[in-house]
């Protein structure tokens, strides 16, 4: 599905800083369409995804409330191949959906679309541009570390599991350079910014060419 609209799509490995570019997009009134949030909404009590789950797997992956207990869903599909495509076969393309009328809803010049594994995924299809933001994997581990609590072994399992930081790179039209202070982050994301409106307008007045 082609999108009408200008779409960046905004990913980067673990504690890269997806969230604060994001944010630092919407100050400038940029809608945000957040992979990770639509996740668990597709999922949440009542959701049709909710009910085919438990249908799948049964009551045994719901807490106490009737909501998905996410350990013990990870339980299930935890080195069993077939369960972990049927999952995905369930819920990538309720997340794929959610996240396309979120952008054709959107009202702003432009729309950031978070998606932590946009490559990983193949969800770059849905896109304009990409927008890589970028840390080195010495600091992706320590802020990791403080941010979880979790022991530097348990973040480079993480790390091993993704993307590489070069492939990444390589598949990005844009980098965000997360390795300095704020002030530099916000310069780079003005800069960035301008850049998308302009392109942005671009795009809305080819189709009346």
């Amino acid at each position: 599905m082609t999108l009408a609209k200008f779409v960046v799509g905004l990913t980067g490995g673990i504690a890269s800083g997806k969230t604060t570019v994001a944010n630092l997009f919407a100050e400038f009134g940029i809608e945000l369409v957040d992979a990770d949030v639509i996740a668990r909404e597709v999922v949440a009590i009542g959701s049709a995804g909710l009910t085919a789950i438990v249908e799948h797997f049964g009551d045994k992956i719901l807490l106490a409330d009737g909501q998905l207990d996410r350990a013990a869903l990870r339980n299930q599909v935890f080195n069993n191949e077939t369960q972990r495509l049927w999952l995905n076969n369930l819920l990538h393309p309720m997340i794929r959906q959610k996240m396309l009328d979120q952008v054709q809803a959107s009202a702003s010049q432009y729309v950031i679309m978070v998606v932590p594994l946009l490559f990983e995924n193949h969800l770059d299809s849905l896109v304009t541009t990409t927008l890589v933001v970028d840390i080195s994997p010495e600091l992706q581990i320590s802020r990791t570390m403080q941010r979880d609590g979790v022991s530097r072994q348990q973040v480079e399992h993480i790390l091993a599991s993704q993307m590489s930081r070069q492939q990444r790179l390589d598949k990005a039209e844009h980098i965000i350079d997360n390795q300095g202070d704020i002030n530099l982050l916000r310069s780079q994301v003005t800069r960035l910014h301008q850049l998308f409106l302009q392109q942005a307008a671009e795009l809305t007045i080819k189709p009346n060419d």
